[in-house]
């Protein structure tokens, strides 16, 4: 279930990513993001908690600005050998999405409509026009059907085994704006747009906490 809890037995189970890195950090609070990866058959899914003393967002309107709000980002190159050709899925706390699609075939426009996206905040059509007190964190949690890779990806689903390469990014909001991402990005100004510094993962069939 998408819900924005993260409270499953999967979700327990399953093991963070790691410390996200703050490539362009000079001042204010590291606040860090906790990420977690699973798949089955259907979809890719992503969950964020995101340490959060101060949560804004405005944009609600598809495809808008969502970057400048407390967002977070998941960059996906699904063929190891055409880093270049990846996707992107920008997600505010509001639960507002920006989707694009970089490769060598694309010639839709700037902009992309994913297939089947599925997403829950834990502030999901809630109003933060201004700064949130009294809270230290939000959620969100993201499936993505792996029919949206087909063009690049070597199987649909991944076989056991396959590896990817991806970036999960967080920037945005009103106060203590900062940018971090999974994967180190080494560009001396902020962009995650630099897949040559995508992370690997790879795909492993097992059921999750099993060893």
């Amino acid at each position: 279930m998408i819900d924005g809890r993260l409270d499953e037995a999967a979700w327990k189970a399953a093991k963070p990513v790691g410390d996200f890195h703050f490539n362009w950090w000079t001042s204010g609070e590291k606040e860090q993001t906790v990420a977690k990866i699973l798949w089955d058959d259907a979809n890719f899914y992503i969950g964020y908690y995101c340490r959060d003393k101060n949560i804004s967002a405005n944009v609600t309107r598809r495809h808008g600005p969502v970057s400048l709000d407390d967002c977070v980002e998941a960059f996906i190159s699904p063929n190891p050998e055409k880093v270049r050709n990846y996707y992107g899925f920008e997600m505010n706390v509001l639960g507002t999405m920006l989707n694009f699609t970089r490769t060598d075939w694309w010639r839709s426009g700037r902009f992309s409509e994913p297939v089947g996206v599925r997403l829950w905040t834990t502030h999901y059509h809630q109003s933060l026009k201004t700064d949130t007190l009294g809270e230290d964190h939000w959620i969100l949690e993201v499936a993505i059907p792996f029919e949206n890779f087909e063009k690049d990806a070597a199987h649909t689903p991944p076989h056991d085994g396959d590896r990817w390469r991806l970036n999960l990014n967080r920037s945005g909001g009103t106060t203590n704006s900062q940018y971090s991402t999974w994967s180190p990005v080494t560009t001396e100004r902020p962009s995650f747009h630099v897949p040559e510094d995508f992370g690997w993962v790879r795909f492993v069939k097992r059921l999750v906490g099993t060893d």
